[in-house]
């Protein structure tokens, strides 16, 4: 029996990850899994889902909830983490305190990813300790954003016992291998930096390089995802594929002008659409799955839709649309740990040697060999002077994030938002920090 617990088992993602373990009929499989929540009615909504989802399938995994949370750690053998502090309330002010102050208002980025990371460390380290104490020989895979912050903030707890995971990286090296007609399976993705701060800099197919056939193709480069969003030309200059999330620092001054002609920010966007969906399955004639299901839809269609409308980057191709993101990085993990079977994966992990200019305590984000020991960084090609010069910046910002919650500095909070790449003043960082606070009632510790 192999049990996995999910945090923030309620929330709207979880479906994708039953689906994903659904699918996995291999031996030594996930067979238990325990959803847990503060949220009871959010539990029950998605645990509905969770029944349509494994009607005749004969070995789906059981499933139990709890809001309970050391009931749900006691005994478990992974952990799931993808809780959101504050709900998506708390992203929708983010988003709207900082573009008040006419800076970026994204959950993981900028001011709003501060923010969000200062009320959510706290709890992910109360998490990280009682895992340690109740389940010591767990792994923790984290989704929880800002994803390497908080990976960080639990390594501090629990080692190299817990790997962040994201889609983002994923999703970008398949879209390049599949431009270039190369199985994403036979190609080594040269991948480098931090959580929503990466670059793709290499695809290797038996040893040749392949991006420079890309970044020669100008048409062909401006016909995916990341060339409608940056640019051909910008790309050519960078020799290399930025992450999405990229978009708000090279072209921050639209990004933020888009996020504020926008009818609504999306957070505020999904706090409404989920809210619908959740109030509508209390219904029990709603087909809950078939409710999920629509509304996922809309919600990978509309995903970065304010940065894509700054780029012109027009409508999501349906192939960007489909699922296999986050939740088979996951499973592949899990299998990977569970059955010793070597994989190499880009992960969340502490730095260890990897990039020389940064501690080996700082999480990044690389490509990593797993086995039934963890996930291993693997040696990477240098960054150039730029990237080296953001990495190290956006690092600093949060390592005094962590300070900030360590010593409930009201003074390292300010200085996180100051020296931010995406805040031009220590004045507004006071006012962001400020606002912050009485926005959510939870920063009061910070003095």
């Amino acid at each position: 029996m192999v049990r996995l617990t999910i945090l923030g088992g309620g929330g709207f993602r979880v479906p994708l990850v039953y689906r994903a373990l659904l699918d996995d009929h291999e031996e030594g499989r996930v067979t238990d899994v325990v959803l847990h929540d503060v949220d009871a009615a959010r539990l029950d909504a998605i645990a509905r889902v969770l029944a349509e989802q494994a009607a005749g399938v004969p070995d789906a995994p059981a499933v139990r909830v709890t809001t309970d949370l050391d009931e749900a750690l006691r005994g478990t053998d992974f952990v799931f983490s993808a809780i959101r502090v504050g709900g998506l309330e708390g992203r929708a002010a983010d988003e709207r305190v900082a573009l008040a102050e006419g800076v970026l208002g994204q959950e993981t980025v900028g001011a709003g990813g501060i923010a969000y990371g200062l009320r959510t460390v706290p709890v992910a380290v109360d998490i990280a300790r009682r895992v340690a104490r109740l389940a010591p020989d767990a792994w923790v895979i984290n989704f929880t954003n800002p994803a390497g912050l908080v990976t960080e903030a639990m390594s501090r707890h629990l080692g190299d016992r817990v790997i962040g995971i994201c889609d983002s990286p994923v999703g970008l090296g398949r879209r390049v291998a599949r431009l270039l007609g190369v199985d994403p399976a036979r190609a080594w993705i040269d991948y480098v930096g931090l959580n929503h701060l990466g670059w793709l800099r290499s695809l290797r197919v038996d040893g040749r390089d392949e991006l420079p056939r890309l970044l020669a193709d100008r048409e062909l480069l401006g016909s995916f995802e990341e060339g409608k969003l940056f640019g051909p030309d910008w790309l050519r200059s960078l020799g290399a594929v930025p992450n999405e999330y990229l978009h708000y620092y090279y072209f921050n001054r639209e990004a933020v002008a888009a996020y504020q002609r926008a009818e609504r920010t999306r957070g505020a966007f999904l706090r409404d659409q989920q809210a619908q969906f959740y109030d509508a399955v209390r219904d029990p004639g709603v087909p809950a799955f078939k409710a999920w299901d629509a509304t996922r839809a809309e919600r990978e269609a509309t995903y970065m839709a304010a940065s894509r409308a700054a780029a012109g980057a027009g409508e999501r191709a349906p192939e960007d649309l489909e699922s296999g993101g986050y939740e088979q990085v996951a499973l592949a993990l899990m299998r990977a740990i569970s059955h010793d079977e070597r994989s190499t994966l880009i992960l969340n992990v502490r730095n260890r040697t990897t990039l020389a200019a940064l501690d080996a305590d700082a999480v990044v984000e690389v490509p990593c060999l797993v086995d039934s020991d963890g996930a291993h960084p693997v040696s990477v090609s240098p960054l150039t002077g730029h990237e080296l010069g953001l990495v190290c910046a956006v690092k600093a910002v949060e390592r005094e994030v962590l300070a900030a919650v360590e010593a409930r500095s009201r003074a390292a909070a300010v200085r996180a938002f100051a020296l931010h790449p995406l805040v031009d003043s220590v004045t507004v960082a006071h006012r962001l920090t400020t606002s912050y606070q009485e926005a959510h009632p939870t920063l009061a510790y910070l003095r």
